[in-house]
């Protein structure tokens, strides 16, 4: 089975137009940047180093820390997709970070984004 392209796509690639879409809606780059750090667990510094080494998404969930368990209460559409639903795992935690961006550039709380009260 061939691997669906996204998974060989540089993260670094796909970064920067998460940090336009946060922009666009008056967001920073820095919340963008805490989004991905609580999903996998990264330090600034090791975002940045993955960043810059453009591994593929693959590489970067592969390579994560830790998965914040939180993560499973992530739940809504994206591109017409339930995250919740999504079967294959690395395809489900690339949609989690596309929902956390989504809610990110929809005005949420960063303390509703990252489910501190949950």
């Amino acid at each position: 089975m061939t691997k669906h392209r996204i998974f060989t796509t540089s993260f670094a690639s796909v970064y920067p137009h998460y940090v336009t879409k946060a922009e666009r809606k008056d967001r920073t780059k820095e919340e963008v940047d805490e989004i991905v750090r609580w999903l996998t667990g990264y330090s600034q510094a090791d975002l940045d180093k993955q960043i810059a080494e453009q591994v593929d998404f693959e590489t970067f969930f592969q390579q994560a820390p830790e998965i914040n368990p939180k993560a499973a209460l992530i739940k809504g559409s994206i591109c017409g997709v339930r995250v919740e639903e999504v079967s294959d795992p690395l395809m489900q935690k690339i949609r989690y970070l596309d929902k956390l961006v989504d809610e990110l550039a929809k005005g949420k709380s960063m303390e509703k984004i990252l489910r501190e009260n949950v």
